[in-house]
């Protein structure tokens, strides 16, 4: 039952980010360009996907309030360092520049877009450098 549950939500947020258009890089590109051509319906993606996450986790934490996080998980990290910046960083200039982030870049490959799958081949690569760096 609980992969059919995975199943269903993925195909939810899959179907959701097709829908709204962020698997679109130029309407996520016009969403970022406040001084230019601004297009804020992105906005109203936003707040549909928080407003259910947030209604989500506390009927969760309601009912479940063990199992959501592990005791020993809640609050592990209370700094910003260099790596919380940096990471940050790259994140923002990559959704900036391409109009991707991983969410909708995973989605829009069922599209078969060359943008798509190149986005998401570095961002692997990217995963497993960070790696590379972080525990030399």
């Amino acid at each position: 039952m609980a992969l059919i549950l995975v199943f269903i939500s993925g195909f939810l947020f899959a179907a959701g980010l097709g829908i709204s258009g962020m698997t679109q890089p130029e309407k996520v590109s016009s969403f970022l360009n406040v001084v230019g051509n601004w297009d804020p319906s992105l906005i109203l993606v936003m707040l549909g996907a928080s407003s259910t996450y947030f209604i989500g986790q506390k009927c969760i934490a309601w009912q479940y309030p063990e199992q959501l996080v592990p005791s020993d998980q809640i609050g592990k990290k209370k700094f910003i360092d260099k790596s919380l910046i940096g990471g940050s960083a790259l994140f923002g200039i990559g959704w900036g520049t391409v109009g991707f982030c991983p969410g909708p870049a995973i989605s829009s490959i069922a599209l078969l877009k060359p943008l798509s799958l190149l986005f998401v081949g570095s961002m692997i690569v990217g995963f497993y450098l960070s790696q590379l760096i972080k525990n030399n």
